[in-house]
């Protein structure tokens, strides 16, 4: 290759590195530039050094078939399937369409089976994927190939592929590295035309490099068309076309030069491209090897014992779009006729022979769109809705499948393309419900993706209209507005949702089926007064039987009331059912709900267990508004822990996934866990300024609910950066904003800070009513810091022996959870107090340097598991947990696993 020996030192460099460690990269570059020879390179690279090669090719005739792209690069390997765990088998063999029976669809199974299949792949030989034309690949794939390639660092696998234009495909700029090419510099160019056979002279030669740009396909094919033709080049000077236009013109121009049965076979191969060529050929008689060996020879494709290959997509789109839409119409039917035992092809095919509705055909595509949709392509699903409404002669069908494309969309994390789809079915219909469906289905589709404000707009107002005539579907999205008014924390979205219910509650009371959704919006909006009212309601219902999403509903609803033990017993039972084949998508929420309980109530590794499978999901599911939750519990944890460095990445990254300013819950949580950073580093300056800004100047909190649960951080942080007076004013102004009694949590924290700010000669007042109620300890941290505040009042009132007590109660505590800067303080208390504690390293926690999910493949590890069913477990690929545990035994100072199950006894004991 000439002009491209950076370009082949940093691939050489990417394929040497994949026996070490994993990783992707993506070549980028306009049509012709050059990027399907460097992979090609790569390959052959690979290769010959040993590797297992897997490729893959997007196509535009497959972009609509879900997974066609994973099921092409799988394809040759597909056999080891048989030796993946059982669940990750079906669902890998579900989302391909070869499972024997239909299953629910399971995106992050799917995706971890196809982790592990290359890795287990990896472990005969390094893997390298290398995936030409991504921009053409099928959605689900190459949201796979995207959750594969961001697990790749501890596999010895490399992900390549190259996409036209200047863009990444969606989900590859998440860091992922990229190599751009641009066109030859001009003596390069010169050099490669020098090379070309008949290589063109004088004026021709200027000509060619001034049309082809420093496009090397294209100063090939126009060297060639010169070669034929003389005089082509005068015709240049009066059409003038971008290069990439040019190109497609001379391709065009070479092909039409061919016989007519060998451009007739080139279509009926352009028309089949890939797995319907191979599965066609019997089918078509005319679509001869030997007619086609005159393309062969001018270079067009290329045929051997695996078939027939097009020489570049140009040249595959050229000769397909030559051709006029009857022609092209005419073999797609042909082929579909040959595709009898492949009806989701066939549809497709049927689909692109249309040019008008076809109610037939609109019907074959919604079929296999479901098929799409339990398979887990949601993304194929929608485009093949979408198509479908297209073709949808009847207004009211065409309305209804956008709609169900609207709705598939949603799952695919597709907010955009969402609005569209919705607004596109109320141009067209007036059915009021079907409108509603709409309207509703756009907004939860702008809440999944953190755009919380036009999302509660839209929900509101499909819930205020519905209330007059469709009372299931204005309490369905009342309650949705009421989640987003609580994600947001903002007044006026509560007043919003409380002037609806009152609404729907006089026109349609609720019936026993909306009573969890109006506990829900209850809680939401006003969870300080409605707590008495509630609660029994609440329990009463946890004794019937409700399906998930209810029981999601009132055990949220339990949490946000502070009723900690009901609300870990109703959302346990939720995940459960939400834990089930084809519903992981929708747990998300419910996941970072119970690692906020799990936090609260001091059950801190499952917090952290929890938070990383709700990240995985939210990336799973582009669930921005999930992934920033797990991020925030994560970071809280961390940052009770004294890991304060991970917790500020953890806190920073939920603050950049989704808008500060448009989720007041993710403000405050985030800001929160930088405050409680700094302050198990002592840096209580720095933390106040993250503290402080849960609530405005005026005392009007960030977020309804989650500002409040700072008050007692941003009191401990004004009393030892000095500025009590800023802390006092804020505490009076933030409680008189409540106008109900708080909760017996919010009680004690309110006491606590009260406590910490008041003068000295008033301070045991505070603290020592707090302690006075024993609801209190549901929240083990925060009463433990409560006894160490009030001990440490005790002690400098010289009332020693009062002292002892609570700050023995407060270390056993903070010992427990891992609450090192905690743990400190209180040791340092009663040594004052003259109590010796034990020594540090008896009390270290063995695991408080291992990270999360270290931490639950430790404990996995101990419990006799093997790294492969450790990996099907937490959905980790087997390389993945070993790479984990050979970097946790040094910080566990053990060298193998056998020590793991003493080492864990004696912790828990």
């Amino acid at each position: 290759m000439v002009g491209r020996d950076t370009q082949l030192t940093r691939l050489a460099a990417f394929v040497d590195t994949v026996p070490a460690r994993g990783q992707v990269l993506s070549v980028l570059g306009d049509p012709g530039i050059g990027k399907t020879t460097l992979l090609d390179w790569a390959a052959h690279r690979a290769t010959s050094a040993g590797m297992r090669v897997l490729r893959a090719t997007g196509r535009e005739s497959e972009a609509g078939l879900a997974f066609a792209g994973l099921h092409q690069l799988l394809l040759p390997v597909l056999g080891a399937v048989a030796d993946l765990p059982e669940r990750q088998a079906q669902a890998l063999l579900g989302a391909l369409g070869l499972a024997d029976r239909e299953a629910a669809a399971d995106r992050l199974v799917t995706g971890v089976a196809a982790l592990t299949l290359l890795s287990d792949l990896s472990g005969q030989a390094p893997v390298l994927a290398v995936v030409d034309d991504a921009h053409w690949l099928d959605r689900s794939s190459l949201e796979l190939l995207t959750f594969a390639g961001s697990r790749l660092g501890a596999e010895q696998v490399g992900l390549l592929l190259a996409a036209r234009g200047h863009s990444v495909p969606a989900g590859f700029d998440r860091g992922f590295a990229e190599l751009r090419l641009g066109p030859l510099p001009a003596g390069d160019a010169g050099l490669l035309l020098s090379r070309q056979a008949r290589p063109p002279r004088g004026r021709a030669r200027a000509q060619v490099l001034a049309q082809a740009a420093g496009n090397p396909m294209a100063l090939v094919e126009l060297t060639r068309v010169i070669a034929a033709d003389p005089a082509a080049s005068r015709r240049w000077a009066v059409e003038p076309l971008p290069p990439g236009d040019r190109l497609t013109a001379v391709i065009t121009a070479r092909f039409s030069t061919l016989p007519e049965p060998v451009r007739a076979a080139l279509l009926r191969a352009a028309v089949a491209d890939g797995q319907d060529l191979r599965s066609a050929a019997s089918g078509i008689p005319r679509l001869d090897v030997e007619a086609l060996a005159p393309a062969e020879r001018m270079g067009l494709v290329t045929i051997d014992r695996t078939g027939l290959r097009f020489s570049h997509p140009l040249v595959r789109s050229a000769v397909y779009h030559s051709a006029p839409f009857a022609r092209r119409a005419a073999v797609h039917r042909e082929i579909a006729r040959a595709l009898d035992d492949q009806p989701d092809r066939q549809a497709w095919h049927l689909a692109s022979a249309s040019p008008q509705p076809d109610e037939h055909v609109a019907a074959l595509l919604e079929t296999t769109a479901a098929h799409a949709r339990r398979r887990g392509g949601a993304a194929a699903a929608a485009l093949t809705l979408e198509r479908a409404a297209e073709l949808s002669p009847d207004p009211r069908d065409e309305a209804r499948r956008l709609v169900s494309a609207a709705s598939a969309a949603v799952t695919a994390g597709q907010g955009d393309w969402v609005q569209d789809l919705a607004a596109r079915a109320l141009v067209i219909t007036a059915d009021p419900e079907l409108r509603l469906t709409a309207g509703s289905t756009a907004g939860w589709a702008l809440a999944y993706s953190g755009r919380l404000s036009a999302a509660f707009a839209s929900l509101i107002a499909v819930a205020e209209e519905a209330a007059a005539n469709f009372p299931a579907l204005a309490w369905e999205a009342l309650a949705d507005a009421a989640t987003v008014a609580y994600q947001a924390g903002a007044p006026a979205g509560r007043e919003a949702v409380s002037r609806v219910l009152r609404i729907l509650k006089r026109r349609h009371p609720p019936s026993p089926d909306a009573s969890p959704r109006e506990a829900w919006i209850l809680a939401c909006t006003d969870p300080f007064g409605r707590g008495r009212e509630l609660v029994p309601a609440l329990r009463r219902a946890a004794g019937a039987p409700l399906a998930e999403r209810d029981l999601w509903r009132i055990g949220s609803a339990a949490w946000l009331l502070d009723e900690s033990g009901l609300a870990v017993q109703l959302l346990q039972d939720a995940m459960g059912q939400l834990r089930g084949p084809g519903s992981r998508g929708a747990s998300g929420g419910g996941l970072t709900t119970l690692g906020w309980l799990y936090t609260d109530t001091g059950r801190w590794d499952e917090a952290l267990e929890a938070a990383a499978e709700a990240a995985d999901l939210g990336e799973a599911n582009q669930m921005g508004m999930v992934a920033a939750s797990a991020a925030a519990v994560t970071a809280t944890v961390l940052a009770m822990q004294g890991k304060s460095a991970a917790a500020r990445k953890h806190a920073e990254r939920a603050l950049a996934t989704v808008s500060p300013a448009e989720s007041g819950l993710i403000a405050a949580r985030a800001r929160r866990a930088l405050g409680l950073a700094a302050m198990a580093e002592g840096a209580h300056f720095l933390a106040f300024t993250p503290l402080r800004q849960l609530f405005s100047a005026e005392g009007v909190p960030v977020h309804n609910i989650f500002s409040y649960a700072g008050l007692a951080d941003i009191a401990a942080a004004a009393a030892r950066a000095d500025r009590r007076g800023d802390g006092r004013r804020l505490l009076e102004y933030a409680v008189g904003r409540l106008d109900n009694a708080p909760s017996a949590r919010l009680a004690q924290l309110i006491a606590r800070a009260r406590g910490i700010l008041a003068d000295p000669a008033d301070a045991g007042t505070h603290f020592a009513a707090a302690l006075t109620d024993p609801a209190g300890d549901q929240w083990p941290f925060e009463r433990a810091q409560l006894r160490l505040d009030y001990a440490e009042w005790l002690r400098r009132r010289r009332r020693i022996n009062e002292a002892k007590p609570e700050l023995l109660a407060a270390l056993e505590t903070f010992r427990r959870l891992g609450a090192r800067s905690w743990t400190a303080r209180a040791e340092a208390e009663l040594r004052a107090s003259g109590i010796v504690t034990p020594a540090a390293q008896d009390a270290v926690d063995p695991l408080a340097e291992l990270t999360p999910q270290q931490g639950q493949i430790v404990r996995l590890a101990a419990g006799g598991l093997t790294n492969r069913e450790i990996g099907d477990q937490l959905l980790l690929s087997p390389r993945t947990v070993s790479s984990h545990l050979y970097r946790s035994f040094p910080k566990l100072g053990i060298t193998d696993r056998h020590q793991l199950r003493d080492l864990i006894r004696r912790k828990d004991t």
